[in-house]
């Protein structure tokens, strides 16, 4: 155990151990991105996400699609072929999601096309416009 049940002599603050954390809910990768309209369209247009929130944040952009978001920050000068931004998918229907980036015509690199992985996993990817690997994945 990190601590137990220990107090502060400076505070009533009690301090949790590992064990007593609460539970985590989500994650939301932030991913780089160069430019926010071109990234925008991508996601929307290309991917059917939608844009999430109502506000417009300057350099930020958050897109959701059913029970996934993901949050994307400014970095002009990102050098798309030093970004290793990385995002693992899971789906229930691999298939309609790989014809879609075919029909789409998205980037879909030289050894991301659909295949089943030993590890049971149906998978392939795709770069969105700044090089960042989706991974789409269902279990067998």
């Amino acid at each position: 155990m990190l601590i137990n049940q220990v107090k502060s002599e400076s505070s009533n603050v009690q301090i949790k151990t590992l064990n007593q954390l609460t539970m985590l809910t989500d994650i939301n990768p932030k991913l780089p991105m160069r430019d926010k309209a071109v990234t925008k369209d991508f996601y929307l247009n290309k991917l059917g996400f939608e844009a999430l929130g109502q506000a417009d944040y300057d350099g930020y952009l958050m897109v959701s699609k059913d029970d996934i978001q993901i949050h994307f920050f400014e970095f002009k000068t990102l050098d798309p072929k030093e970004n290793y931004g990385q995002v693992y998918i899971r789906t229930d229907n691999i298939d309609e999601w790989y014809k879609l980036a075919l029909d789409q015509k998205v980037n879909i690199p030289q050894a991301g096309h659909l295949q089943t992985k030993p590890w049971g996993q149906k998978e392939f990817a795709i770069l969105d416009p700044d090089n960042n690997s989706l991974t789409f994945g269902q279990s067998l």
